[in-house]
């Protein structure tokens, strides 16, 4: 899958997913640092991204639509993690990756479980 991780992740992250076989970059390697998160998510949409992030304002499904994008991952860390907590997180979303895509989809990482908000289906 491909994949944009937000400037909060460095190259360890960025690293976990290449090893897992993943297309993956980061906002910093293209020079988006302090860009908007509409320019983020605008950004990801059209590179046909799945965009990963630790900004709980990409988990607000009517501000960033899920639908139209290769899917919104927030990875929602408890205050003051540490390094090994945020390793194990990224590691249980890459186990999830193996069973489900996160395509147009919103997935909220907390530890120990995966959120998955889909869009709910028109009944008119």
């Amino acid at each position: 899958m491909k994949f944009k991780l937000d400037e909060n992740f460095g190259r360890r992250t960025l690293e976990l997913f290449h090893l897992a076989g993943h297309d993956a970059k980061t906002v910093l390697d293209e020079s988006l640092g302090g860009a908007s998160d509409y320019k983020l998510f605008e950004i990801a949409c059209a590179e046909s991204r799945c965009l990963i992030t630790l900004d709980m304002d990409f988990s607000d499904p009517l501000r960033f639509h899920p639908a139209a994008s290769a899917g919104i991952v927030v990875i929602r860390l408890p205050i003051n993690p540490s390094l090994a907590l945020l390793t194990g997180m990224i590691r249980q979303f890459l186990r999830a990756l193996e069973a489900q895509s996160p395509d147009r989809t919103l997935w909220v990482v907390e530890p120990g479980r995966i959120r998955v908000h889909q869009q709910e289906a028109d009944l008119t």
